[in-house]
């Protein structure tokens, strides 16, 4: 537990939190921020041609080599590299309305076609690499390429996207590959896409993007359904990374490095990350591990050799740092060496990792770093609420950066969260009917989050989340169960225990839940376990059930009522599946699809007599 006592905290530039409250009589509040936004650039790749010019041999990305070395590209070579592609683009036909889309993962040719795209005005789509290779059926990729129709498709490693390929009705469109060649189809290098000279019609293509062009088109995960495209502009991702710079001016105050495994499909890694490297002029190696027990070797492996001066990570990633910063002394000298700045986002951290992470800055470097969250979404570009240099604690959001408009509307006894703003989606791709429900009649963006006052006398301690309107449910008495914050309760009361959580009870007497255990944590509860047992036969311990109903008794005896309590739960033997679209590759997990797709579970969790693989309250509720 972290120390009660004030220790210090590390130096860092970061603006403090301000606020002009506006209440209206019919309930709906509105905030912004007393400090107007600063100018920023018409287009994204403007900071490239800057840094070019500024600090051309400074090192923009890096990634690890077949050898193991970095591999890495400066400023200068990005530019000239970038205008070579922008040339093959606009060679190959490609356009405004003839887009890019990018199925492969982080990697510098990526990064560099995305810059090549946004220099000539050509819409670019990165797609998540696990449509294409960790399902059987391409569902989702085959949505996306009907709704996106690219003109021209990238596969980093070609081969291994042949299949998917092959599923989806390829028409006219180029394929190019950076590795290995998609077997059985026409394909290009992207050797040969850059092989030209740019000429004047780069530069005329360059001219006539502006601000409200079309940068990329993401992706979201398709919580309410299949994904929908969000459309990004130039002007969202420069005034975005404007309102960052801020509130954090700390990150243009020196070259800054960063080593970040987030994917660039989601606008975390992809604008968020990616674009505070490109906007000050920072360096990015690209980390490919992630936080799984195959993949997170590979982060350690690099967290080892490159300190960061700012770490950006979702929760699930930073756990899974704790337990190795606690046992590798070699490890938490180089990461906490330079760091000034931590950065959550996608979900709340859990304390007892936010108190492990302090005291573990302190032991090693005589101070804690400051945590920095807030709250965003893709069609927010993504940074909208932030805390700021007074710090944050588990659940805070902050306030409305500069330039962000927040608007409140009661929603039943909520308060829905709306935005508007410079870096506002205007919509979504090729999706009319979705974009006209999306806004409000005063144009303010419907977030479908509920988020409070964390002091509804101080405005200026900002705001705490409340939960999804969508995920809410009434049970069979009329009253509302706040899904939001009671999955965030139970996972803070089950810790290592759990991945996830998911809740059930629409229309029941009672609240139940869908457990995604921590199969390894889980494993070390058992003595004489094969090495070779099944996550079923794990889960099935009589170790493993006598912890978590400990647990879900506890839980239980601390609620306030029913609503606050879960009385049956189910320990689930298989994980999300991202072909089903029960969770995103990040590690987001959709409630409702889980829900429906284990509708059986779901009935075994009420029916009478209780199935023995169900656990429940061994006593009475209060």
């Amino acid at each position: 537990m972290a120390s009660l006592t004030k220790r210090p905290v590390r130096a860092v530039r970061v603006a403090s939190l301000q606020a002009i409250v506006d209440r209206r009589d019919n309930g709906v509040i509105y905030v912004r921020s007393p400090q107007p936004l600063g100018e920023y650039p018409a287009r994204v790749t403007d900071r490239l041609e800057s840094w070019a010019g500024r600090a051309p041999g400074r090192i923009f990305l890096a990634e690890r080599a077949a050898d193991g070395k970095w591999r890495t590209v400066t400023y200068a070579e990005a530019l000239v590299r970038a205008r070579r592609l922008a040339q093959g683009l606009l060679d190959h036909g490609l356009s405004a309305s003839r887009p890019l889309m990018i199925l492969s993962g982080n990697s510098i040719e990526h990064g560099l076609l995305a810059l090549a795209a946004m220099y000539a005005g050509i819409p670019y789509a990165p797609i998540a690499p696990a449509y294409s290779l960790a399902v059987r059926e391409f569902t989702a990729l085959s949505y996306v390429w009907q709704n996106f129709g690219p003109a021209m498709v990238f596969a980093d490693e070609g081969a291994p996207f042949a299949p998917a390929l092959k599923a989806v009705p390829q028409g006219d469109t180029e394929i190019v590959f950076q590795n290995s060649r998609p077997e059985g189809m026409h394909s290009i290098s992207l050797e040969e896409l850059e092989s030209s000279e740019p000429s004047a019609v780069v530069d005329e293509a360059n001219r006539r993007t502006g601000p409200d062009s079309i940068a990329k088109i993401l992706y979201t995960s398709g919580s309410t359904g299949l994904p929908k495209g969000v459309i990004t502009t130039h002007r969202m991702l420069c005034s975005n990374q404007e309102m960052l710079l801020q509130m954090m001016p700390s990150l243009g105050d020196e070259p800054m490095v960063l080593c970040d495994w987030l994917p660039w499909n989601h606008t975390f890694g992809g604008s968020h990350n990616f674009g505070i490297a490109l906007y000050n002029g920072g360096s990015l190696y690209i980390d490919a591990g992630r936080p799984t027990p195959d993949l997170f070797g590979e982060t350690l492996r690099n967290l080892r050799e490159i300190a960061p001066t700012a770490y950006f990570n979702v929760p699930k990633g930073y756990e899974m740092l704790v337990a190795h910063l606690r046992t590798d002394a070699d490890l938490r000298q180089t990461f906490f060496s330079r760091l000034n700045l931590l950065f959550f986002a996608a979900a709340g951290l859990s304390q007892h990792i936010w108190d492990a992470l302090q005291d573990l800055a302190f032991e090693t470097c005589g101070e804690e770093i400051l945590v920095v969250t807030g709250l965003g979404a893709t069609e927010s570009a993504p940074y909208a609420l932030s805390t700021g240099m007074e710090g944050a604690s588990s659940g805070s959001l902050g306030l409305p950066v500069p330039g962000v408009e927040l608007k409140l509307v009661p929603v039943e006894e909520k308060l829905e969260a709306r935005l508007r703003g410079p870096s506002i989606t205007h919509g979504f791709w090729r999706r009319p009917e979705l974009t006209a429900a999306a806004f409000d009649e005063e144009g303010y963006y419907r977030l479908g989050d509920a988020i409070k006052f964390a002091d509804p006398q101080d405005p200026l301690k900002g705001f705490v989340f409340d939960g999804r309107l969508n995920e809410d449910f009434k049970n069979s008495t009329g009253t509302w169960v706040r899904v939001g914050p009671l999955r965030m309760r139970l996972l803070a009361h089950f810790g290592s225990l759990v991945q996830d959580v998911v809740l059930a009870g629409p229309d029941r007497d009672y609240t139940t839940a869908l457990f995604f255990p921590a199969l390894q944590m889980c494993r070390t509860l058992c003595s004489g376990l094969s090495p070779f047992a099944t996550a079923a036969e794990i889960l099935a311990r009589l170790e493993v059930r006598t912890v978590f109903q400990e647990r879900l008794d506890s839980f239980a005896s601390a609620s306030t009522g029913s609503t606050t309590r879960v009385e049956r739960a189910i320990l689930l033997d298989t994980p999300p599946s991202i072909e089903a679209q029960e969770i995103t590759d990040k590690g987001s997990i959709n409630q409702k699809t889980v829900l429906r797709n284990r509708a059986a579970l779901v009935e075994d969790l009420y029916r009478e007599p209780i199935p023995a693989h169900v656990l429940t309250l061994t006593k009475e509720p209060r």
